[in-house]
């Protein structure tokens, strides 16, 4: 199995288990808010869930990265 495959799994199993403890850390979370898009807004979300997604989200997205730094 080539490296960028075994990152990529590596990084969509650390990521889901960082959203499972999410869920389970914001079962008694009563600081709610609504994010406010250019259009519409959401319902209201924990805050704790809104910065923990994007948090996941943003690892998510910069595991695509793939820097080569071979001087080659």
């Amino acid at each position: 199995m080539s490296l960028l495959i075994r990152k990529l799994i590596f990084a969509a199993i650390f990521n889901s288990s960082l959203f499972l403890l999410l869920f389970f850390g914001i079962q008694n979370s009563s600081n709610k808010s609504k994010v406010d898009f250019l259009i519409n807004e959401t319902i209201e979300l924990p805050i704790g869930f809104i910065v923990g997604s994007s948090y996941i989200l943003g690892s998510i997205l910069g595991s695509f990265n793939v820097f080569n730094m071979n001087n080659e």
